[in-house]
């Protein structure tokens, strides 16, 4: 019997296990992950489910029979140890070993630990799984006040989840705005002004020195010599892929594992989706490697359609979105830099656009609370059209 074995259990690699199956394949899939839950989506773990909005159940990413259901082994709590790309088999920690005619590797990305004195307190928090939300919602039930390391996607969206719960929240960050690198100065500056506007310490431009407490932490010092309590602490400063099983296994690796535009590796019978794909990208002459839902979502389908000989170059536009407050945003394309920003506020409707400008090129789009612009701003980015003059015109473009 042919067997796929897809090495990782998350979001990726239930959708990829999910697509085989509706493309037809009838022969084995073993779905392999290491936490103890079935799969799972994350965005609603800084969000929703933090903020006690959202029940357990919502996350996963099918029902309980589903896998059953559909003859698809799901092995939980269970890590692979060992990938034999010329053998065609996967070691697993139960002293197993499984043989493959391809494998599909989806192992993700892991919070960047966080390296200064006091950082391995108790009440210091990351947030990458289900069970790392569940900590901190509990934490953040008997706590007042919290310092959130890291004004990136996880970091805004940990902050406002907090504060909607009624904690007081600093956030500190060395760059001058929230997601300076991501967007820019005056995107950033939007999501600077929001949360100041909801009561966030907003300690921007500086750096964390140490994390002092007895016990458990209690204090955050910056670089400036400021000291913030804390009752709990969230850290998000990034994340790195999980890619010592592929370059033990031989595979080529850099910042992620390197895929060609069908999501395979440099073994044939080997793919990668999700946070470690370092896939060539068609659309961007160039290699990405995207940590967003969206690209869990579409990847995982991909690589499966390739691991059954369909032979379709993956060229979905990078995409991810946030909900902060009463502000929710998309954001499509790919620009790691531009010549220029193009903003259009549209006050009367509390929201704005704005498009990444490379060498004349609309590089990524994204608009906020303008939920009829989403197909537009995608056709502007994958067609390379002009920038348009105001919202209503590109609206109205049809």
């Amino acid at each position: 019997m042919t067997t796929h074995v897809i090495v990782g259990a998350g979001f990726a690699g239930a959708k990829a296990a999910e697509a085989l199956r509706e493309r037809g394949f009838d022969g084995r899939i073993v779905l392999i992950g290491e936490e103890p839950e079935r799969p799972y989506e994350r965005p609603p773990l800084s969000k929703g489910y933090l903020t006690s909005d959202a029940a357990k159940d919502s996350v996963f990413v099918h029902d309980e029979g589903f896998y059953a259901q559909h003859s698809i082994e799901l092995l939980t709590t269970t890590a692979v140890t060992a990938l034999d790309p010329a053998g065609h088999t996967v070691a697993l920690s139960d002293g197993t070993t499984v043989r493959f005619d391809k494998a599909l590797l989806a192992t993700g990305s892991r919070p960047r630990r966080l390296s200064v004195p006091g950082a391995d307190l108790p009440g210091v928090h990351y947030l990458r799984t289900v069970a790392d939300a569940d900590a901190l919602a509990t934490a953040a039930a008997s706590a007042s006040s919290a310092v959130v390391i890291g004004a990136g996607w996880i970091g805004c969206e940990v902050a406002a989840s907090l504060r909607t719960r009624g904690l007081d929240v600093t956030v500190v960050e060395p760059a001058s705005v929230p997601l300076e690198r991501v967007l820019g100065p005056r995107v950033g500056g939007v999501f600077r002004d929001l949360h100041a506007a909801h009561g966030v310490v907003l300690r921007l431009g500086e750096g964390v020195e140490a994390l002092h407490g007895t016990g458990r932490v209690e204090e955050v010092v910056t670089s400036t010599g400021t000291r913030i309590a804390a009752d709990l602490v969230v850290v998000g400063i990034g994340a790195t892929p999980r890619i010592e099983l592929a370059a033990d296994a031989g595979l080529t690796v850099g910042d992620g594992v390197l895929t060609d535009e069908y999501l395979r590796t440099s073994h044939p019978d080997v793919y990668a989706a999700g946070d470690i794909a370092s896939a060539w990208h068609p659309r961007f002459d160039s290699r990405l490697r995207v940590e967003h839902w969206a690209n869990a979502l579409n990847q995982g389908p991909a690589a499966a359609a390739n691991m059954l000989g369909a032979d379709e170059p993956y060229t979905h536009l990078p995409y991810f979105f946030s909900d902060q407050y009463d502000l929710g945003m998309e954001f499509t394309g790919h620009s790691p830099a531009w010549d220029r920003v193009v903003f259009h506020d549209v006050p009367d409707m509390n929201g704005f656009a704005a498009f990444w400008i490379r060498d004349g090129i609309v590089s990524a789009a994204m608009h906020a609370n303008l939920w009829d612009l989403s197909d537009h701003l995608q056709k502007v980015v994958r067609d390379r059209l002009e920038v348009p003059e105001n919202v209503q015109a590109l609206l109205s473009a049809g």
